[in-house]
């Protein structure tokens, strides 16, 4: 810092163990904080003014307009037509809470987060099979299977983690469909197809079961379903299996053999295995690795979290029982956790385009851009365009800001205090500080959601003049508060890790043990064993189709310079990646004429959008990986202008995409 600015950032590591490894935006902080493109007060384009163009408007004027068209909505259509809409960019701890909270307090159960294709869809499969989503413990594990997940990109601690496990002779095993820089350091990569995540760890478990590698103690003791799932399984073997998903028969039987008789083991798994049509089912089926190899809640292994004793701030005793949610179809999902609540994005777009089960009028957006990062692009711009009120939360005026009536200037992680989802779940508290003043007029999205809440009436609800007071009283049950985290900046450990806690009481779901057999999903229709079908490619879009577009095109990758949509119009990050790629295998290259560097176009049965080629062996012949959250910079590079939202989970509505059927056509340009 230098006169209450900041200058320069570093992430607290250990030595690199990789001279060349870094996190740009983390570099790029002061660019990102200071940019001039930066929203820095309430703009105003009400439509009953017929303006087109942005106004600037104060805190207060934007408040009192916002209140009172929801006051309108509510009297005139009921408070379910107001749609409250966050994405992860505001993070995942308290700011939920609030949004919650005031939605609750408003009358209306829609409130929607973006877990159907992020996190939430895996999170569900965790806690019908352990009670809890695990967290591994992969700093105590002599064996680790990466699922789905490249934290050399996305969680940099993460990735440090392994490296140093590797140094310490760990054994390591990577699936995923793309050759990335974690799999290429692995022991065993396992290139499998795209989507079939779930047949992979059936034959896993097959070669388990058969060979008799399974830990029979804890699968006796702590275990139902267990001659179900042998059943299933058998229908899996490495030989059926490995030419259907890309691998080799022995591939998987030296996987299976690795994981299992390496003690302890744990999987981390990741956004991989989301957005895809089966990814509640692929989902499950890798957890009972975990389980049949005892390697739950053991050190070394996967761990049940020990969340803190805290006050739910959400008001779930306001919820109204009368009003059914935009995401009735899916009641398990929405239903599942007690803090997560309902997550299933395309409902959203039904509502308002088929006004099922209700029209939806109104939509607040927090730190989310469903125009360019939700399936189907051009539906979800049908809906936004016929909605009669749009709010936007936001740092930088984005491609979903652009259709709302009142954009919101919100800050940095740098400009407010706050607890994350981590401090909320685990048994370590970290207060997320405030080092700097809010940049111009912009305010933190809790003093938007407070300043909202007591103009709509709310002042019982929401009685915190500052984030700190919230804070106190979420904690007060566990003893901490503000003071004492911030004396603590590296965090407050509630209590020690504890093993095996399924000693004292069993697991948290019906049978206090572990399902391979899920008695619940039985009940709501869905397959209580893993199941499927036996051609493998149904859980790709625009099947049937394969003729006209052969190949599976996947929705990656996830740069370590951008966010998602964002940061894109941040000069530094955009010198080191300015424009996007598509990567295609030397095969399908020639097969098409296409060079390296060539402009291509890609092609689906839903629409087309234009890149460069990069030609590569990264991917696997048949498939080509599509550069994700461009469609901010220019809608020719939007992916989701590639993707359907017809097809979805039958549990959580997830949308495919993913991976999809495509094809890629060299572009050939005309003086």
């Amino acid at each position: 810092m230098e006169n209450n600015k900041i200058v320069s950032v570093e992430r607290k590591t250990s030595p690199p163990l990789e001279e060349d490894y870094f996190c740009p935006k983390v570099r790029a902080v002061p660019e990102i904080v200071y940019s001039p493109k930066r929203l820095k007060t309430p703009l105003m384009k009400p439509r009953t003014t017929g303006s087109t163009v942005w106004k600037e408007a104060s805190w207060t004027q934007s408040l009192n307009f916002i209140a009172e068209k929801l006051k309108f909505f509510k009297t005139e259509y009921g408070a379910e037509s107001v749609c409250w809409m966050r994405g992860m960019a505001a993070d995942w701890g308290a700011p939920w809470d609030y949004a919650k909270r005031f939605m609750h307090a408003f009358g209306s159960p829609n409130v929607i987060g973006n877990g159907s294709v992020c996190h939430v869809a895996r999170e569900m499969a965790h806690v019908f099979t352990y009670g809890a989503m695990t967290d591994p413990d992969s700093k105590n594990s002599k064996c680790i299977i990466v699922w789905g997940k490249n934290d050399r990109d996305t969680n940099p601690s993460g990735y440090d983690m392994i490296l140093r496990a590797k140094q310490r002779g760990v054994k390591l095993i990577v699936v995923d469909p793309v050759r990335t820089k974690l799999a290429s350091l692995a022991d065993i990569w396992l290139q499998v197809k795209p989507g079939c995540d779930g047949l992979l760890a059936m034959s896993m478990i097959q070669v388990i079961i058969s060979e008799n590698l399974y830990d029979a103690d804890f699968v006796r003791n702590w275990t139902v379903g267990f001659d179900e799932l042998k059943a299933s399984a058998n229908h899996y073997t490495p030989e059926r299996v490995a030419g259907r998903i890309w691998l080799e028969a022995k591939q998987i039987r030296e996987s299976a053999r690795l994981y299992s008789r390496t003690k302890p083991a744990c999987i981390i798994d990741g956004n991989g295995l989301d957005m895809h049509v089966n990814v509640s089912q692929n989902t499950r089926a890798v957890c009972f690795l975990r389980a049949l190899t005892g390697n739950v809640d053991r050190k070394g292994g996967d761990l049940i979290p020990q969340p803190i004793p805290a006050r739910d701030l959400q008001l779930k005793e306001r919820a109204r029982n009368d009003i059914t949610p935009v995401s009735f179809e899916y009641p398990l999902f929405n239903s599942f956790h007690k803090a997560r609540g309902d997550q299933t994005l395309s409902p959203v777009v039904d509502a308002v385009l088929e006004e099922k089960p209700y029209p939806v009028k109104a939509l607040i957006v927090q730190a989310a851009n469903p125009a360019v990062t939700m399936a189907n692009s051009k539906r979800v711009l049908r809906a936004l365009q016929k909605l009669e009120f749009i709010v936007v939360i936001d740092l930088f005026m984005t491609q979903t800001a652009e259709l709302a009536d009142i954009v919101l200037p919100t800050t940095t992680s740098f400009e407010k205090t706050q607890l994350n989802l981590k401090s909320l779940s685990s048994n370590s508290v970290v207060l997320q500080n405030q080092v700097i003043e809010w940049i111009e007029n912009s305010w933190p999205d809790w003093k938007i959601t407070f300043g909202l809440a007591r103009r709509m009436g709310y002042g019982r609800e929401f009685p915190w003049n500052t984030v700190e007071e919230a804070i106190d009283y979420q904690l007060k049950p566990a003893g901490l508060n503000v003071e004492m985290l911030r004396k603590h900046p590296e965090g407050i450990v509630f209590e020690e890790t504890r093993y095996e806690k399924y000693e004292d009481g069993g697991f948290e779901t019906r049978s206090g043990r572990i399902e391979f057999f899920s008695e619940v999903f039985k009940e709501y229709g869905y397959p209580p064993v893993p199941d499927f079908d036996e051609d493998e490619e149904n859980h790709l879009s625009f099947y049937g189709k394969q003729d006209d577009f052969p190949l599976i095109g996947i929705s990656g990758a996830r740069p370590n310079s951008f966010v998602h949509s964002q940061f894109r119009n941040i000069p530094g990050l955009l010198k080191r990646e300015p424009e996007p790629f598509v990567d295609l295998h030397p095969e399908d290259a020639r097969a098409r004429g296409i060079s390296d560097g060539n402009d291509v176009r890609i092609e689906t049965p839903n629409g087309r959008i234009r890149m460069k080629a990069k030609v590569s062996t990264i991917v696997h012949p048949g498939a080509v990986r599509i550069a994700w959250g461009w469609g901010e910079m220019s809608s020719d590079f939007n992916l989701n202008d590639l993707t359907e939202d017809e097809r979805r989970d039958p549990l959580c509505s997830t949308t495919p995409n993913r991976c999809f059927m495509c094809n890629v056509v060299k572009e050939i340009r005309t003086q």
